[in-house]
Protein backbone atom coordinates (compact mmCIF):
# COMPACT_ATOMS: atom_id res chain seq x y z
CA UNK A 1 0.00 0.00 0.00
CA UNK A 2 2.74 2.70 0.79
CA UNK A 3 4.12 1.86 -2.72
CA UNK A 4 0.43 3.16 -3.85
CA UNK A 5 1.04 6.19 -1.94
CA UNK A 6 4.11 7.02 -3.96
CA UNK A 7 3.00 6.29 -6.96
CA UNK A 8 0.27 8.92 -7.04
CA UNK A 9 1.93 11.71 -5.77
CA UNK A 10 4.78 10.96 -7.87
CA UNK A 11 2.60 11.21 -10.65
CA UNK A 12 0.50 13.98 -9.39
CA UNK A 13 4.08 15.79 -8.97
CA UNK A 14 5.15 14.80 -12.64
CA UNK A 15 2.37 15.78 -13.79
CA UNK A 16 2.16 19.21 -12.16
CA UNK A 17 5.88 19.95 -13.65
CA UNK A 18 5.07 19.09 -16.78
CA UNK A 19 2.42 21.79 -16.66
CA UNK A 20 5.05 24.61 -15.95
CA UNK A 21 7.20 23.37 -18.61
CA UNK A 22 4.29 23.68 -20.84
CA UNK A 23 4.04 27.59 -19.59
CA UNK A 24 7.03 28.58 -20.14
CA UNK A 25 7.33 26.50 -23.45
CA UNK A 26 4.50 28.66 -24.52
CA UNK A 27 6.47 31.43 -23.96
CA UNK A 28 9.53 30.52 -25.93
CA UNK A 29 11.49 31.08 -22.74
CA UNK A 30 15.34 30.27 -24.13
CA UNK A 31 16.51 29.87 -20.33
CA UNK A 32 15.39 26.56 -18.49
CA UNK A 33 12.65 28.68 -15.71
CA UNK A 34 10.17 25.86 -16.07
CA UNK A 35 12.55 23.32 -14.44
CA UNK A 36 14.18 25.70 -12.32
CA UNK A 37 10.41 26.98 -10.89
CA UNK A 38 9.69 23.38 -10.17
CA UNK A 39 12.71 22.65 -8.57
CA UNK A 40 12.39 26.07 -6.08
CA UNK A 41 8.62 25.34 -5.37
CA UNK A 42 9.33 21.45 -4.88
CA UNK A 43 11.99 22.57 -2.04
CA UNK A 44 9.59 25.04 -0.45
CA UNK A 45 6.60 22.58 -0.48
CA UNK A 46 9.19 20.15 0.62
CA UNK A 47 10.90 22.55 3.33
CA UNK A 48 7.21 23.19 4.42
CA UNK A 49 6.60 19.57 4.80
CA UNK A 50 9.21 19.12 7.04
CA UNK A 51 8.60 22.19 9.53
CA UNK A 52 5.03 20.57 10.08
CA UNK A 53 6.59 17.31 10.47
CA UNK A 54 9.09 18.46 12.88
CA UNK A 55 6.09 20.59 14.70
CA UNK A 56 3.61 18.92 14.73
CA UNK A 57 3.58 15.03 12.96
CA UNK A 58 1.91 13.61 10.47
CA UNK A 59 0.91 10.11 8.87
CA UNK A 60 4.08 8.22 7.36
CA UNK A 61 1.31 7.37 4.28
CA UNK A 62 0.93 11.71 3.97
CA UNK A 63 5.25 11.59 3.98
CA UNK A 64 5.01 9.15 1.55
CA UNK A 65 2.50 10.26 -0.91
CA UNK A 66 3.32 14.34 -0.69
CA UNK A 67 7.19 14.02 0.33
CA UNK A 68 8.11 11.16 -1.31
CA UNK A 69 6.02 11.16 -4.07
CA UNK A 70 4.69 14.29 -5.11
CA UNK A 71 8.06 16.50 -4.22
CA UNK A 72 9.65 13.59 -5.94
CA UNK A 73 8.21 13.90 -9.34
CA UNK A 74 7.85 17.42 -9.24
CA UNK A 75 11.75 18.39 -8.23
CA UNK A 76 13.76 17.40 -11.32
CA UNK A 77 17.43 17.05 -11.11
CA UNK A 78 18.33 14.95 -14.59
CA UNK A 79 16.90 18.04 -16.22
CA UNK A 80 18.74 20.45 -14.61
CA UNK A 81 22.11 18.36 -15.00
CA UNK A 82 20.91 17.81 -18.70
CA UNK A 83 20.18 21.71 -19.47
CA UNK A 84 23.85 22.81 -17.64
CA UNK A 85 25.48 19.95 -19.63
CA UNK A 86 23.41 21.57 -23.26
CA UNK A 87 24.15 24.79 -22.14
CA UNK A 88 27.90 24.15 -21.81
CA UNK A 89 28.18 22.31 -25.02
CA UNK A 90 26.19 25.69 -26.89
CA UNK A 91 28.70 28.02 -25.36
CA UNK A 92 26.59 29.40 -23.13
CA UNK A 93 28.49 29.39 -20.00
CA UNK A 94 27.33 32.02 -18.56
CA UNK A 95 23.91 30.87 -18.77
CA UNK A 96 25.06 27.99 -17.11
CA UNK A 97 26.38 29.34 -14.56
CA UNK A 98 23.95 31.46 -13.55
CA UNK A 99 21.58 28.54 -13.62
CA UNK A 100 23.74 26.51 -11.71
CA UNK A 101 24.23 29.16 -8.84
CA UNK A 102 20.39 30.28 -9.34
CA UNK A 103 19.59 26.45 -8.75
CA UNK A 104 21.66 26.19 -5.33
CA UNK A 105 20.90 28.98 -3.60
CA UNK A 106 17.19 29.51 -4.70
CA UNK A 107 16.17 25.73 -3.26
CA UNK A 108 18.47 25.84 -0.67
CA UNK A 109 16.60 29.41 0.40
CA UNK A 110 13.08 27.64 -0.21
CA UNK A 111 13.52 24.79 2.00
CA UNK A 112 14.94 27.30 4.53
CA UNK A 113 11.82 29.68 3.88
CA UNK A 114 9.61 26.36 3.81
CA UNK A 115 10.51 24.90 7.29
CA UNK A 116 10.44 28.62 8.61
CA UNK A 117 6.38 29.21 7.68
CA UNK A 118 5.64 26.07 8.72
Amino acid sequence: MKYLYIFIGGGLGSMSRFAIWRIFNYFNVQFPFGTLTANVISCFVLGYLIGIQLRTGFSDNLRLLLMVGFCGGFSTFSTFGSETFLMFEEGQIFNAAIYILASLLLCWLFIFLGIKLA
